[in-house]
């Protein structure tokens, strides 16, 4: 299980790092007018240079990215609940999550905005929940109907 859990980490560190970098371009895309934005003007402020900033949010995508993949080896878990499962998964994550993206001001850092992205983010993860739980419940219905 350990090693499990530690090779999914090394693949989703630089899947974390890559969905980061993916996510400034399209940033840039949308607000820059051809300026590239890799990193939030506070993180930029706050670090006293451009290049600490991306370097400290390069990192911080990495353990982004692990993290995610290695809580992804909890729904192997085959005498664990759906609810277990779900609740130890979303609470590694949203641990892993939140400091990162405090850190990295992806969001306010005011009550109002740590709460609108909790919402943001519980709602995301419910509809990917959500749209999986529909999926596999459809594969196990057409593996029964081939039995």
């Amino acid at each position: 299980m350990k090693k499990k859990i530690v090779i999914r980490c090394l693949i989703g560190a630089p899947l974390g790092l890559a969905i980061s970098t993916l996510i400034t371009i399209v940033i840039s895309y949308v607000v820059g007018g051809g300026t590239y934005y890799a990193v939030v003007p506070e993180l930029t402020s706050s670090l006293g240079s451009e290049i600490n900033a991306v370097t400290v949010q390069a990192a911080c995508s990495l353990l982004y990215g692990a993290a995610w993949a290695g809580a992804s080896v909890i729904w192997e878990a085959d005498d664990w609940s759906l609810l277990k499962m779900t609740v130890t998964h979303l609470l590694i994550c949203s641990f892993a999550t939140f400091p990162i993206a405090y850190f990295m001001y992806w969001m306010d850092h005011s009550l109002s905005g740590i709460l609108t992205y909790f919402g943001i983010f519980l709602m995301t993860y419910a509809v990917i929940w959500i749209a999986q739980y529909l999926s596999m419940k459809k594969k196990v219905a057409e593996l029964n109907r081939n039995l």
